[in-house]
């Protein structure tokens, strides 16, 4: 479909939107809350600026954002409890599923419907279903991103590797992790896959890219008890044994990359920005692929997504204004740029004016667009206890890090809990 100069630069004019919404006139205010503002404000505060210069009716103020997905979530359940809710929320893609079976968020299946603008905001039918369930569109990709692996290239040229050749499975990046251990440097490491991101998502990303699943079809079984989720456990182990990763906390990691002590670490692409600035050019890095060794591999898509959460009819109309700007061509492009996510939508990088020319430039954020061909949701488990379900995970691998416990008992545990903690069906 040809992209109209229009469409292209993301205008959102009162004669573009629905009939039904031409009817505004009186100036809104709508109220945005995000999380993770070490990666987001500057983002955030720069869309709403170009929107609102575009839609000068719509003024955007920001609540103060949580510091990650969960704080956001249990801040909209007790806001939706006492009728104060913002407009529009941009909540982790796994925290969706919660909101919706307590029906707080709008479907945005009508405005997408009716909006003559959809077909050219580039919007692809697999980016959409990660917003999807229960027969609507609940949420909107903003900044979504995959799991990759970050790689100081200095370190491994000193330890013997190539750079350019870098290993496609786990058993090569732990001997790579073992050769830079070898090199006996002062603090350095070989390797620390980031276990503890939110929501699960590195233990699902090491499940689904063994094969395995969350939970059965029908959702009343835990299923990473099975021979996916056994290899997933024990390797999460072998790189604590055999690869010496440290039982240390992410910010940890982070300080340690970033000055050039740790040769390899698994992060989601959305620091990738981040690393790049704090790197500042002292060392080499490049990104790698996530090992997927199947059979049937997936990864879960993460980051965040937009969610309209206000109920009345004309706030509905500007909340989806800002929100197709913001997760559009224009935005998209301003997210990229600003960060390591990938868009919802596929226009930006087939222009120049956009991001083609900065895909090129930097490759670097091409590892994770490559790895869309295995995408798959980042799993929300169902019921009440969805919050406390991801405590109970995080716990039990804590152990297996920390070499507390060996990792299949650990894992028969971890089902156990996890089951008891599912919603009774029937």
């Amino acid at each position: 479909m040809r992209l109209t100069r229009r469409a292209a630069l993301g205008a959102t004019t009162l004669l573009a939107a629905p009939p039904f919404a031409r009817a505004q006139s009186r100036a809104i205010e709508l109220s945005v809350q995000y999380t993770a503002p070490v990666l987001f404000r500057e983002l955030h505060e720069a869309v709403a600026a170009e929107f609102t210069r575009r839609n000068p009716e719509i003024r955007i103020s920001f609540r103060a954002p949580e510091e990650g997905y969960e704080e956001l979530l249990q801040r909209h359940l007790r806001d939706s409890i006492t009728r104060s809710l913002p407009d529009v929320g941009f909540h982790g893609l796994s925290r969706v599923r919660t909101l919706q079976e307590r029906n707080i968020p709008a479907d945005l299946t009508p405005f997408l419907r009716e909006d003559p603008e959809t077909p050219e905001l580039g919007y692809s039918p697999q980016m959409l279903s990660l917003g999807q369930m229960a027969g609507g569109q609940f949420s909107i990709g903003f900044a979504l991103s995959t799991p990759i692996l970050y790689v100081n290239t200095d370190l491994v040229r000193r330890a013997g590797g190539n750079p350019g050749a870098l290993p496609a499975d786990w058993d090569g990046w732990i001997r790579l992790a073992q050769a830079i251990n070898g090199l006996n440097a002062p603090d350095t490491y070989g390797m620390f896959f980031n276990w503890p991101i939110t929501g699960n998502w590195s233990w699902q990303a090491l499940v689904f890219s063994h094969g395995g699943t969350m939970l059965n079809a029908d959702e009343t079984r835990v299923a990473f008890g099975e021979e996916p989720g056994r290899r997933s456990i024990r390797l999460l182990r072998r790189f604590v044994d055999e690869a010496r990763m440290p039982d240390i906390r992410p910010q940890v990691m982070f300080a340690d990359f970033f000055a050039g002590r740790l040769g390899v670490m698994m992060e989601s692409t959305a620091q990738l920005a981040r690393v790049t600035r704090e790197i500042g050019g002292r060392f080499g890095m490049v990104t790698a692929r996530f090992p997927i060794p199947g059979p049937n591999p997936r990864l879960p898509a993460g980051g965040a997504a937009a969610v309209m959460l206000t109920r009345d009819p004309a706030r509905q109309q500007a909340a989806w204004r800002y929100i197709k700007f913001a997760t559009g061509p224009v935005g998209a492009t301003m997210m990229v740029r600003q960060t390591g996510y990938m868009p919802a939508t596929s226009i930006p990088a087939q222009h120049e004016d956009m991001l083609a020319g900065f895909y090129r430039e930097n490759p670097n954020h091409l590892t994770t667009i490559r790895q869309q061909d295995v995408l798959t949701g980042w799993y929300a488990f169902p019921g009440q206890n969805a919050l406390r379900i991801t405590d109970v995970i995080n716990d039990h691998l804590q152990s297996v890090v920390a070499r507390r416990a060996e990792p299949d008992p650990t894992l028969d545990r971890m089902v156990a809990d996890v089951q008891a903690l599912l919603p009774r069906r029937g």
